[in-house]
């Protein structure tokens, strides 16, 4: 299957359950999933994958115009749906591949049950006019993306425990910064740019499927404020506040998210 090579696609679990596709965050691979995902074997056809660009993905699959949007790469798990014949699935996306499950849904609305939405942001730059908090000044957002442009490897290390928090567990953002370091250099400058500038906040009103929206605590990434405006502006969603620090709470608190998928489903 073209998909499966694309984007290292495994399949595991009850092989007759209800599909549970994983997405992983940007800089990260399926891997991430690895404390959360066997909690569901035994009830569900467990599916990850790496998106071009990340894990064992065929970088030759990248395609300057396809990648430029997270709709291409919506169209990606849209195709993995196909090939694999997914359907009344349920999406879980981290981070980015939060958004990018929520355009996949609403193109094709009918493959899925469910959207776990973890650590969600639907724009990460303040629009003061329109009264909208997304975390960072655009002028944040130029320092972050010219620093990732000169200095990919230093970016990452740094940029890495800032993202993944815990401060006392150190652990956890050398785990990321390592992640970010096996990502390809310069698709990941790409995919920072499509990711960091998106504008998804019109999207959210279009989705119909249930949503969860998993909102960690101290995320510098998508703060408090954010996941409250994804919950308000998608219409049906259930809102779950966790006590996990940080945007990776797949890594850093595992069992609380488990806890808190399970309760939903």
């Amino acid at each position: 299957m073209r998909t499966t090579q694309r984007n290292a696609v495994t399949v595991t679990g009850n092989p007759a359950g209800r599909p549970m596709v994983f997405a992983h965050g940007y800089g990260c691979d399926q891997n991430m999933w690895r404390l959360v995902a066997p909690a569901f074997a035994d009830s569900h056809r467990l599916v990850l994958f790496d998106h071009v660009g990340s894990g064992k993905s065929d970088l030759s699959a990248y395609d300057d115009e396809r990648h430029s949007t997270l709709d291409g790469y919506a169209d990606d798990v849209l195709e993995i749906l196909h090939e694999h014949d997914l359907w009344d699935v349920v999406f879980v996306g981290h981070s980015v591949s939060a958004m990018i499950g929520v355009l996949a849904a609403i193109k094709e609305p009918e493959r899925f049950a469910r959207l776990v939405l973890v650590g969600p942001s639907p724009r990460y730059i303040n629009e003061p006019a329109e009264g909208y908090v997304g975390g960072f000044d655009g002028a944040d957002i130029d320092g972050l993306l010219d620093s990732l442009d000169s200095n990919y490897l230093g970016w990452s290390s740094t940029m890495a425990p800032v993202i993944m928090g815990n401060p006392d567990r150190p652990e956890l953002g050398e785990e990321l910064t390592n992640s970010f370091c096996r990502t390809d250099p310069e698709i990941a400058k790409k995919f920072a740019r499509v990711t960091f500038l998106s504008d998804n906040r019109d999207d959210l009103l279009k989705l119909r499927t249930p949503a969860l929206i998993l909102q960690c605590s101290d995320d510098v990434i998508a703060p408090g404020v954010v996941g409250d405006y994804v919950h308000k502006h998608t219409p049906g969603s259930t809102f779950v506040q966790l006590n996990a620090t940080g945007h990776c709470p797949n890594l850093s608190a595992p069992e609380e998210t488990i806890n808190a998928m399970k309760a939903w489903l």
